[in-house]
């Protein structure tokens, strides 16, 4: 017979199909123990304490990274991150460090929201500064611990406005303005404000610092020492040992003694505080390049808002 004749070997196709469904299998049978593991996971190891660091001004936008800093969540995924973390059995309590001026009223409420309804105990550490909407959001907390010198308080809401009419008119530039009613341009930069335009903006300011004063108030109870606490809901800002006689935190002490406090409150054992199990709750920013042109555009559109309210 011709060797180009010659019949070729049959190649082992039930082989390779056996060994496809062997590796299939194997794959199928680590997914389902990989589940099982986690599903007890705290059993057999114990239940950790998470903690979530608040290092970042409170906006609905947020900023992606730049060259010049790490950018922060806006207010709704950095809430998201929050209310996940009731649906973790490997986490027995929460714990926030704070290290924020405050921020928008509306992004300060919707992380507030997520924190106060946190079924696991949470536990707020002040670090350096908790001022203002910081503050707010820490007091949907079971227990607070500042650092005796951390900066906090600042109970308060600001709206600001830049008046640029004697710069253009020194530079020449007349803005026209036609618009559908007297209140249209409120908080115009382009002239002065009216007493009317002011008293309309003081009674918006003091029913928001109203809310933050009652969210205050309902969290707190009688922990606040009502002598103090009224004289100093003013907007100034409070050393962690002035926020302590006033009854605004509940004890002083370093981020150890918060993350012991917390585990205390989960019934989480240990017999020294460093045996405590730490679950750290990534809140990093993963959008931006190295120039971060995007984030540097929204921060700057950001800031160019106005009228806005802000607790900071």
């Amino acid at each position: 017979m011709p060797s180009n004749l010659r019949r070729r070997p049959a190649r082992p196709s039930g082989l390779i199909l056996g060994t496809a469904l062997i590796l299939a299998l194997i794959f199928i049978v680590i997914i389902g123990l990989f589940l099982v593991l986690s599903a007890f996971t705290p059993s057999l190891i114990g239940q950790c304490v998470a903690v979530v660091d608040v290092n970042m001004p409170l906006t609905v936008e947020g900023a992606p990274p730049t060259l010049f800093d790490a950018g922060y969540l806006g207010s709704e995924e950095l809430a998201m991150e929050i209310e996940a973390l009731d649906q973790r059995q490997d986490i027995g309590a929460v714990v926030f460090v704070f290290n924020s001026p405050g921020g928008s009223v509306v992004a300060t409420r919707e992380v507030y929201t997520a924190v106060e309804e946190l079924e696991k105990p949470s536990v707020s550490y002040f670090r350096e500064v908790a001022a203002s909407g910081a503050y707010y959001v820490a007091a949907g907390t079971d227990h607070i611990v500042s650092d005796p010198d951390a900066i906090t308080g600042s109970i308060g809401v600001i709206a600001t406005f830049a008046q640029m009419q004697g710069l253009f008119e020194k530079i020449g530039v007349n803005v026209t303005t036609v618009q559908s009613g007297p209140y249209k341009d409120i908080g115009s930069s382009y002239r002065e404000m009216t007493e009317a335009e002011q008293a309309i903006f003081q009674e918006l300011i003091d029913e928001v610092y109203q809310e933050f004063r009652g969210i205050v108030l309902e969290n707190r109870g009688d922990r606040l020492n009502m002598a103090i606490f009224d004289n100093v809901t003013d907007g100034r800002i409070l050393s962690g040992r002035q926020a302590y006689r006033a009854g605004l935190v509940d004890e002083l002490g370093d981020k150890k003694d918060a993350i012991q406090r917390a585990a205390d409150m989960a019934s989480i054992s240990y017999e020294d505080p460093a045996d405590i199990r730490i679950c750290p709750i990534d809140t990093a920013v993963s959008e931006g390049g190295l120039f971060g042109v995007e984030g540097i555009f929204r921060r700057l559109q950001a800031e160019a808002r106005t009228p806005s309210l802000s607790y900071k």
